[in-house]
Parts: C-alpha cells; structure tokens; sequence
C-alpha cells in the first residue's frame, strides 16, 4: 500500500497523546490508593493533559491532509455501525474532550467528592472523568487498529497483533513522554514512568518482531492466475495492459525500491527500541532531562518509519495484476 504520511502523523501522534494521558492517569490512581506521591493538580496534571490534548489535535489536524473535500469530514461518522474508520472518526474526539474535562477539573480546581467507597476510598469528579477518559483512549486505540485488522484481503495487516502493536506503541511512546515530563516538573515519578516505558517498549518489540516474522511467512492466498482469472500453470505477465501509470498502481504500491524497504524496516527496528532504551536507561541513571526528552523524539522518529513500513508492507492483492510497469 502507498503510506500516506497524514494516516502516519494521525496514528502516531494520537498514539502518543493517548499514552501521556493514561500515564497521568495512572499516577493519579496508583497516588490514591498511596502507591505513588500526589502531584500538584495544576502544574502536573493540567499542564500534562493539555500537551496530551495539543498531541490528539495535532493527529487529527495532520489526518485533514489527505481529504479532498475537508468540509465532508463529518460525514465519515455516518457509518458507525459498520465501519471502523466511522467508529474511530466518533471516539476520537470523545477522547479530546474527555482530556480536555480531566485537565480543567484538576485547573480549576472544581473536583467535589462523588461517592466514597468502603468509607475509606473517595472517588471524586478527576477519578470518574479519568476513568471515562481511559475507557476511550482505549477505544480509540482499538478502532484505529482493528480499520487495518478487520481487510482480510490484505493478510499482513489481518491478525489481533495489528491491535495490540497500536496499544503498545502508543503507549511506550506516551510514558517515554511523561518520563521526561516527570523530570522537567522536577517530580518523584521519573524512575516509574521510565520503567513502565521500559517494559512496554521491550513487549512491543516481542509483538512487532512477532508480526513481522508472521508476515515474512505468508502463504498468499491471491495469485496472478486468480488475478486475472486464468487456471494456466505457467503464466508470464509482459505488461500492466496500459501504457502509464493509473490510480491503482500509485495508491495500492509503495513505489520504493527493495533498497529503500529494507533501509526503513531496519531503521524503525533501531530507532524504536534500542536507542530509545539506552537513553531512557542512561537518563534514569544521570536525571538528565535531555536524555529522556532524547529518548523520546527518537522513538517518535522510528515510530514514523515503523507506520511507513507498517504501510509499505501490505500487498494489495490487485499489485498481481499491475505487478510489472
């Protein structure tokens, strides 16, 4: 498939901002059970959920790129019932708003006890619209996977580790963020942060080496004789049966040379663990903030080749037939 770079900068900045969120969050949750140190409502929270915000309103921003009548956005809701790119077109900004109330009610401070639990857990209003924000975040982050899971026809995308590879992503990527966030603010969670980055990144490369081992061993099941609907054994395809290029050979094929894929593939597989890893890893050690803000825009820089590769890859079953041109 050709990768649209908007599709890249939607998925990968939403991917980010959602896992900064849920890494607020969970600070949040782990400080009322005691676990963690309460953080300052403002200065942490407030000011973390807005750079999460300003990280979902830039993927959806960037995904305006690749529409040929921007104004018709709204229609793509319409097919909720049947269509992932409707159901994510609806939780993404469910998601926005959701951040957006959780930031402005640790900002204002307006946070009124709701219910106590077992009269020694209070849930006030920042846990319950935490809570809602989770559950959409998650949502999201399913609908954005499952758009690419749920086509059979392109195998390489069609398998639960589509799904989970979005969530670790997004979430590596979103705590690799807080960690560096926790140390600018001067907070006590940078060593929790970066070990849960730590862990997601290192997951994420069992689920991603995992999918592309999967895809490296596919049997297809279109051939060139089903292509074109001839049973012959032996079959030589000379030309595309045009004498230029067409919609379907610049929208369902990469263009790049097998040079070019493979320096991709090899570059996000670096750029997305090890090197992140060891400057979160030296970061920890030494405190030092440009490390783990280092460590974070060199993921993010791979992230971008792994979504270009993560497009690159699915063989559209019609580049048999417009194979040669």
């Amino acid at each position: 498939m050709h990768p649209a770079f908007s599709v890249i900068f939607l998925t990968t900045l939403i991917g980010a901002g959602q896992g900064l969120f849920l890494a607020l969050y969970t600070a949040q949750v782990y400080a009322a059970f005691k676990l963690l140190p309460t953080q300052d409502p403002v200065g942490f929270y407030a000011f973390g959920s807005l750079i999460a915000l300003l990280l979902l309103i830039g993927g959806l921003a960037g995904s305006f790129l690749h529409l040929g009548r921007p104004e018709r956005a709204w229609r793509s809701a319409a097919m909720w019932r049947t269509s992932w790119l409707s159901r994510e077109v609806i939780a993404l900004p469910a998601c926005m708003g959701a951040v957006a109330a959780w930031g402005l009610v640790h900002y204002t401070a307006w946070n009124p006890t709701l219910f106590t639990v077992g009269g020694a857990f209070d849930v006030d209003l920042s846990f319950l619209v935490g809570a809602v924000g989770t559950v959409l975040c998650f949502a999201l982050f399913i609908c954005t996977g499952m758009i690419y899971a749920c086509i059979k026809f392109l195998q390489e995308w069609a398998t639960p580790l589509t799904v989970v590879n979005y969530i670790l992503f997004g979430g590596a990527s979103g705590f690799m963020l807080a960690t560096a966030f926790a140390a600018w603010q001067g907070s006590g969670l940078v060593d929790f942060y970066g070990g849960c980055a730590i862990i997601m990144t290192a997951i994420a490369f069992v689920t991603r080496s995992a999918s592309l081992v999967r895809n490296a061993r596919l049997k297809h099941k279109s051939t060139l004789q089903s292509a074109i609907g001839v049973r012959h054994s032996r079959i030589e395809q000379k030309a595309q049966g045009a004498m230029a290029g067409s919609f379907n050979t610049r929208e369902f094929f990469h263009g790049a040379s097998p040079r070019k894929y493979r320096f991709v593939k090899w570059m996000f597989l670096v750029l997305v663990f090890p090197v992140p890893l060891l400057l979160l890893s030296v970061g920890l050690a030494t405190q030092a903030l440009s490390l783990l803000l280092a460590a974070f825009l060199v993921q993010y820089l791979g992230l971008l080749a792994e979504r270009w590769f993560f497009f690159a890859q699915a063989n559209h079953p019609q580049n048999l037939y417009y194979q040669t041109v």
